[in-house]
């Protein structure tokens, strides 16, 4: 069995992110599966953060355990210094939408309405009381080359065009932390380099912390940091690049 890896980094800025022992165990009838076993890490504020592995490896689970999506069965989580663990549903429900955008692979856009009223329609379900930031929307268009696509249905845009419209959705709320589930997932490898450049320069513009997870150790170079991730542990650490690995 492999030993579990720490993923702290020393330095004295309080971490934003604070998993200590995470385990999480399925049950199905009489038995138990381990889909996360003694996960320690930290993360910083600003930080960009991979978490690569196989499929079972358990990151997926991390991913949604460090979304509130889903409670550890053991260990404790912090999230901007508040214990994730002792909340109720409802109280993670409000800590996600004040702090956590996510980003997903199927790119979960409605399919009804434009691609700007789906970026409206997150910071409406936010709820932060702030009136919707038109200056915002207009950066990130232009950042993310999509001012001329807001009009569009996502059944009128590509794939990575509509990748683009979740990342402008994701950060409309000036969240402290992205979680970015396979986010070139079901993109070429034009666009996955396009889209892995403008989340990285996103990122460091807005200054938000960013945890990606990823099957794919090319497209975990866009990093600060990479933990790697097998039967439900964190089996090693490396620095990233910091930058995107442009395939050939």
């Amino acid at each position: 069995m492999a030993k579990p890896h720490s993923g702290r980094l020393t330095t004295a800025m309080k971490p934003i992110i604070e998993a200590s022992h995470l385990g999480k165990t399925y049950r199905s009838g009489k038995l138990q599966v381990p889909a996360l076993r003694d996960v320690t890490f930290s993360v910083e504020p600003g930080e960009f953060v991979a978490i690569v592995g196989p499929s079972g490896s358990g990151k997926s689970t991390l991913f949604y355990v460090l979304g509130g999506l889903t409670s550890p069965t053991t260990g404790t989580l912090r999230i901007q210094d508040v214990e994730l663990t002792g909340l109720t549903d409802a109280e993670r429900t409000k800590l996600r939408r004040a702090h956590i955008g996510f980003i997903f692979q199927r790119f979960n856009l409605l399919p009804t309405i434009s691609a700007e009223q789906n970026i409206r329609l997150a910071h409406e379900i936010a709820a932060t009381g702030k009136p919707f930031d038109d200056a915002l929307l207009k950066h990130l268009s232009d950042l993310l080359g999509i001012g001329g696509r807001l009009h569009h249905r996502p059944n009128e845009l590509s794939g990575g065009e509509q990748q683009r419209i979740a990342i402008a959705r994701a950060l409309i709320t000036r969240p402290a932390i992205v979680l970015a589930d396979e986010p070139t997932g079901n993109l070429d490898t034009k666009n996955s380099d396009a889209v892995l450049s403008m989340l990285r320069e996103s990122s460091r513009e807005l200054n938000q912390t960013v945890l990606m997870i990823t099957h794919n150790p090319e497209a975990a170079q866009i990093a600060d940091r990479i933990l790697h991730m097998r039967d439900g542990q964190i089996v090693s650490v490396e620095q990233g690049k910091g930058r995107v690995v442009t395939s050939v």
